[in-house]
């Protein structure tokens, strides 16, 4: 059974970030569709004997959160890239960021400053409309510190495959300047809207 469908993503030529990095990447993310999938269908199998096969069905549940996020993170990031770059307006978002961070300078600068944690992961933003705060957040590989609530607005993937291919590994931090660069906002203020 397909439970998950790789979406298409219309991504316009990027600053630095080429076209044939982006190509790969899309090949990883229908990986974690692939295997969400696949999980899942496992899952159904081994449990027609549930008790038999109980510690395979809870290392595959375990597992499923990886993949699972994997995808989602992915769909979030590509998404962001759809209809070039586009600034942050003076909206709901910009007024929420001021509240929270005094300027966009200063919001922007703490952003990049998570993205700089070492190791391989995501910088997350998040909206908490339960305080009424923006959150910032390191997520460890897909899944390993997601906020339970918040809802996830901005997704910058901070793995080495999102860079490498483009930039050396010590060129993360030009990667983040150019994923900013390359940023539609007007996607991030959508869903921090809704």
């Amino acid at each position: 059974m397909e439970y998950f469908t790789a979406k298409t993503f219309q991504i316009p030529a990027l600053i630095g970030i080429s076209a044939k990095n982006i190509e790969e990447h899309l090949k990883l993310y229908a990986g974690y569709v692939k295997f969400a999938n696949y999980i899942q269908n496992q899952i159904a199998e081994l449990s027609k004997d549930a008790e038999k096969n109980s510690y395979e069905i809870a290392e595959l549940t375990r597992r499923f959160a990886f993949e699972h996020d994997g995808m989602k993170n992915h769909e979030t990031y590509f998404s962001q890239f759809e209809g070039g770059p586009n600034a942050l307006s003076e909206g709901g978002l910009m007024e929420q960021v001021k509240k929270d961070f005094g300027s966009y300078d200063a919001f922007l600068a703490r952003l990049k400053a998570v993205c700089m944690t070492r190791g391989v992961g995501w910088a997350m933003l998040y909206y908490c409309s339960e305080t009424g705060h923006l959150l910032m957040q390191w997520v460890d590989e897909q899944h390993l510190g997601h906020l339970n609530g918040p809802k996830n607005i901005l997704a910058i993937d901070m793995w080495e495959h999102s860079f490498v291919a483009d930039y050396q590994p010590s060129g993360k931090k030009q990667y983040v300047e150019d994923f900013f660069a390359n940023l539609n906002w007007s996607v991030v203020e959508k869903r921090f809207g809704n």
